[in-house]
């Protein structure tokens, strides 16, 4: 592959025309025709002055998918006057890009600049990402990679330091719903000389259920209009909406009330230590189309909020349960979290840590940010020694029962008691040694 063979940025219709898929067809080319993250490309916003200044700088995309990363790039493409070489770490291995590496630094002999993108780029590993360091770093080439992984635990750390993170987020279902309309009413690239008109429930439901994904939204529509025209339809209603997204729209509605109605009720039948009922809501959420990872994050939620340290294993099971979710997908990481919910249902319950943490919070906001008293202060220094920093200060492994007589909350505070332990599960014994701690402080005062 060479580099002076790489044409910058092909149309869909060069790419295929009609046989591409409608998401290909209807990829914006311009900011203007972009949807979405107006953080980042808002008037004077960061990304915007990027792009309309030609920065030279590398850069990443951390995003859901479907949020435009790849369609950024390609803009940023079209506005420079550099070579753009289009890579999925999925399909490429690092071989093929370092070859197109080299190919670009003799191009930049002759003042010619590349922009290598590179789709999926967590795919390579730390070592094959080291690659890119030379490169970037005398700005061969400018780096412009997407993942949809934290790039901060995904991506080499001298390689992230050389670039500029950009954040993108699921677009809202107003702005998918007004992606789909343009689809429909496009008759260059679009659906519109199909003649093809749908009611407002028909793109609500697939915006509802496309999870700010635009692609997957897109997608559902191009079938939903080839179901329709196979019927002899020219008008998209929600049924036909619903049986393209090959789910049942009617069991639960991701955009009303239904979904704050049912994680609610999960919620509370787990307070309630209902595992019927927890199973029950879990599956109604699940098998409706909600977004696993949401489910999975406010399971992890229930157990700091309603378990605590009447049961502490529970945290690590629900995190376990997110990460076997994270992991294997739907259906079998439903499995997941249906041990998890049943677990926090039967398991003994404490608001105790919620509710401790939600006074000292009132208390933060209430109260001056006293300083720290002397005897608790770190005393690196001599002068700090000489202020009294550390003065007083008793190390508790060397006094009677491991427990010093001495406070430590600020002088406003002190003897202030956030928490109280209840007499549920572990937190019966937390209780009784908060209990011996107060009659060692007591004996010793």
């Amino acid at each position: 592959m060479s580099l002076f063979d790489v044409s910058p940025l092909a149309s869909a219709a060069a790419k295929g025309g009609r046989r591409a898929p409608l998401a290909e067809r209807m990829r914006p080319r311009t900011l203007d025709e972009y949807v979405g993250q107006e953080h980042l490309l808002g008037e004077g916003r960061p990304l915007r002055l990027a792009i309309e200044r030609d920065d030279p700088t590398s850069m990443i995309f951390w995003g859901p998918p479907g949020t435009g990363k790849t369609t950024l790039a390609k803009i940023i493409a079209q506005r420079t006057e550099a070579s753009f070489i289009e890579f999925s770490a999925v399909l490429s291995g690092i071989k093929e890009i370092k070859q197109v590496m080299v190919e670009a630094e003799k191009a930049a002999g002759f003042g010619s600049r590349t922009i290598l993108f590179v789709d999926e780029i967590h795919r390579f590993n730390k070592a094959q990402q080291d690659a890119f360091l030379p490169y970037v770093e005398r700005g061969t080439i400018r780096l412009i990679g997407a993942t949809t992984e934290n790039p901060s635990f995904e991506i080499n750390a001298a390689l992230l330091s050389r670039c500029r993170v950009y954040t993108l987020v699921g677009l809202s279902e107003t702005q998918v719903v007004a992606l789909l309309e343009r689809a429909l009413n496009d008759s260059e690239r679009g659906l519109g000389e199909m003649g093809m008109t749908a009611d407002g429930e028909a793109l609500e439901t697939i915006a509802s259920y496309a999870s700010g994904d635009a692609r997957n939204a897109l997608n559902a529509l191009e079938v939903a209009t080839q179901l329709a025209g196979g019927r002899g339809v020219t008008v998209l209603d929600k049924a036909l909406a619903s049986e393209a997204m090959q789910r049942r729209v009617l069991l639960y509605d991701k955009k009303g009330e239904q979904h704050y109605d049912v994680i609610s009720a999960l919620h509370k039948s787990v307070r309630n230590s209902d595992a019927d009922a927890a199973l029950y809501w879990l599956g109604r959420m699940l098998e409706a189309g909600e977004d696993p990872m949401y489910v999975a994050r406010r399971v992890v939620r229930m157990a700091v909020e309603d378990i605590g340290l009447a049961a502490p294993e529970a945290l690590n099971l629900c995190l376990s349960a997110r990460d076997a979710m994270h992991f294997l997908g739907q259906p079998e990481g439903g499995l997941a979290l249906a041990q998890a919910v049943v677990y926090l249902a039967l398991a003994p319950k404490s608001n105790a840590v919620y509710t401790a943490y939600g006074a000292v919070r009132a208390d933060i906001e209430k109260t001056a940010a006293e300083p720290v008293p002397l005897h608790l202060r770190n005393a690196p220094t001599k002068l700090m020694k000489e202020l009294d920093y550390g003065r007083d200060y008793q190390y508790a492994h060397d006094v009677e029962g491991k427990v010093a007589a001495m406070e430590c909350l600020p002088a406003s505070l002190a003897g202030r008691r956030y928490y109280i332990p209840t007499g549920e599960g572990r937190e019966k014994l937390l209780g009784a040694r908060m209990e011996e701690v107060r009659r060692i402080k007591e004996a010793k005062g």
